[in-house]
This record gives structure tokens, C-alpha cells and sequence, in this order.
């Protein structure tokens, strides 16, 4: 079927052809308009990332390489505020496990434009934290390739803390990257066994005539309290964890000592524990002085009896108010148990 327009025959099943031909021209270079804009991207990344491990980022630069298409890697982002008139020493402290973690990243030999690290400062790009409702720093956000951010992309920093290690494991459940963290060598805790050691051995050499300081039953009884206060305290879950000292909002400025979840802490809040120990035992040593003094009397005369009071007591006083009867965070209580043992048990025999 012909159809004359302004004088000259038109064929439609010609006319269908050419409009499909027009299309597919028009949507091929629709395509290599992005993959020249995604090379672009990349190649800028990768630029950036030469220069430094962790690329900082503000507003714009947020939008254009991290939400905006067309992106074939991962980002991760971390939201920090770290100018010094934000007081922000958590920041500082997250920073730097950061920033090894981007340097393990950046040198090792598995290193490819799959994923990159990024910083955004809340003084750099306050529009950032309005635009993703975000009112507290450190933070830290894994931006997919493909999609959006999901509720598991945000890290947890509350509950496992910020170190290296917990941050691959992190990235590694979220892209499928391995990164294995190198440290920087550090000598400190070297150096300090060998003064410690070097300190010890001159005193023993220097009283290598009277070494009867070594079998002081109560020397030994207050180390062994001092090991049993650091445990109950939660020092050894710190360790671990290694979660910041206090929390401060970037915005009001007010500071958290004791975190709001069950399943986490502050190192300031074990530390207040700790205090917390100290006192309450140190009350039931008052309390319980008369005991403490019939016990060494019966400790004179028949050691097995006497740990059969000291049980009694150390019972009495493992249901103190002020004590943990056991948790699931750790079992305080048997820790509390073995305190009480240690104390009722060493200073009696110190005595005598």
C-alpha cells in the first residue's frame, strides 16, 4: 500500500522500518552516551584513589559518583565530623581504623575498581547527612552497584564497634571482597613488656637478699582482685570489640557514657562498673568484718571448716544488690563468685 505525501509516494511497511532502524540508532548511542559516562566516573575514581586511600567527597561529588547512574562499583562511605570545634574524639578514633583499612585495600594485590572508600565530612556536606536523615557520626554505608542501600548496608557500628577487622568482615558479607588488614608495626606494647621486665628483674636482683615480699599472701590476694575487677568490668569485651570510649551527637553536642542497648557498651560505662565493684565490696568488707574475724579463728584450727564459712559468705555476699547474678553477656556471676572466694579466702590466711 502507497500513500502519495505532498507529491511523493510512501510505502508504510518501508515507513515502519525506517522508524525501528531510527530507534535502535537512537537508543545505541543512548548507550555508549553511558558507558562513556561510566568510564568517565571510573576513570576519575581510580585517579582519586592514586592520590589517597580515602577520597573525601562533598555534596556534588556525593551525588555524581555515588547516587547517581550509571555506577558498576561498590562505595563505601564513611560519615564522619571531624573538624576539631566538633570535640568528636570517636570520630578520630574510627578515622583511623578507616583509614587502615582503605591503605589494606589500596596495596593489596587484589585491589580492582570494584569498590571504592569514601569520607564525607559533616562540615563539607551537611546537605548529605539532611538528604539520608542522618543525625549521628561516625557512620558507616555500603552504596551497591546495583540498587539501593538496604537496612544490612549500614553498619552496625553500636554493637560491634570499628575496627579494622570488623569492617572487612563487613564489606566482605556485602560485596564479596576479601580485604586482609595490615597494620602498621607497633612497638609500644614491645617496648613496655621489656621495660616491665627489665623493671622486675632489677628489683629481684636488687633484693636477691630478701625476697620474702614474693610469698605476701595479701600482695598477691589484691593482684588477683585486680585481674577479677578488670574481667567483671567488661575490659576483655573492649578488647575485643574495641568500641569507643563515649558517644557525643554532632549536632546537640551532648555525650553518652552508657549506651542505650543491651548488646553493646561504652568504655566509659565499663569503667564506671568497675568503680561500682570496688565500692560494693569494700562495703561488704565492713559489713562483714566480725565474720572475717571468726573466720580466722576457725582457719587457725581446721582449714577445712574454714572454707566451708567462706563459702557461706561469699554466697551472702554474691546476692548483694549492687553485684550482677549472672548474664548472658558473660556470666558475671561466676566471675563475682570467684572474687568473693579470692578475697574471703586470702586475706584470712594473709593474717596469719
Amino acid at each position: 500500500m502507497a500513500v502519495v505525501v505532498k507529491g511523493f509516494p510512501f510505502n508504510l511497511p518501508f515507513a515502519s522500518i525506517l522508524l525501528i532502524l531510527l530507534l535502535c540508532l537512537q537508543s545505541g548511542g543512548g548507550q555508549k552516551k553511558k558507558e562513556n559516562m561510566l568510564a568517565e566516573k571510573v576513570e576519575q575514581m581510580m585517579e582519586w584513589s592514586s592520590r589517597r586511600s580515602v577520597i573525601r567527597m562533598n555534596g556534588d561529588k556525593f551525588r555524581r559518583f555515588v547516587k547517581a547512574p550509571p555506577r558498576n562499583y561498590s562505595v563505601i562511605v564513611m560519615f564522619t565530623a571531624l573538624q576539631p570545634q566538633r570535640q568528636c574524639s570517636v570520630c578520630r578514633q574510627a578515622n583511623e581504623e578507616y583509614q587502615v583499612l582503605a591503605n589494606s585495600w589500596r596495596y593489596s594485590s587484589a585491589f580492582s575498581n570494584k569498590l571504592f572508600f569514601t569520607v564525607v565530612d559533616y562540615d563539607e556536606g551537611a546537605d548529605v547527612f539532611q538528604q539520608l536523615n542522618m543525625n549521628s557520626a561516625p557512620t558507616f554505608m555500603h552504596f551497591p552497584a546495583k540498587g539501593k542501600p538496604k537496612r544490612a548496608d549500614t553498619f552496625d557500628l553500636q554493637r560491634i564497634g570499628f575496627a579494622s577487622e570488623q569492617l572487612a568482615k563487613w564489606i566482605a558479607d556485602r560485596t564479596d571482597v576479601q580485604i586482609r588488614v595490615f597494620r602498621p608495626p607497633n612497638y609500644s606494647g614491645t617496648i613496655a613488656l621489656a621495660l616491665l621486665v627489665s623493671l622486675v628483674g632489677g628489683l629481684l636482683y636488687l633484693r636477691r637478699n630478701n625476697l620474702e615480699f614474693i610469698y605476701n599472701k595479701t600482695g598477691w590476694a589484691m593482684a588477683a582482685l585486680c585481674v577479677v575487677f578488670a574481667m567483671t568490668s567488661g575490659q576483655m569485651w573492649n578488647h575485643i570489640r574495641g568500641p569507643p570510649y563515649a558517644h557525643k551527637n554532632p549536632q546537640n553536642g551532648q555525650v553518652s557514657y552508657i549506651h542505650g542497648s543491651s548488646q553493646a557498651q561504652f568504655v566509659a560505662e565499663s569503667h564506671i562498673i568497675l568503680l561500682l565493684n570496688i565500692l560494693s565490696h569494700k562495703t561488704s568488707f565492713c559489713t562483714m568484718d566480725l565474720s572475717l574475724c571468726s573466720v580466722n579463728e576457725v582457719n587457725r584450727k581446721n582449714p577445712l571448716t574454714s572454707y566451708s564459712s567462706v563459702l557461706v559468705l561469699s554466697e551472702q555476699t554474691d546476692r548483694d544488690p549492687l553485684l550482677p547474678s549472672g548474664s548472658a553477656a558473660g556470666g558475671e556471676g561466676s566471675f563475682w563468685l570467684l572474687a568473693d572466694h579470692l578475697m574471703f579466702v586470702c586475706l584470712p590466711l594473709a593474717d596469719t
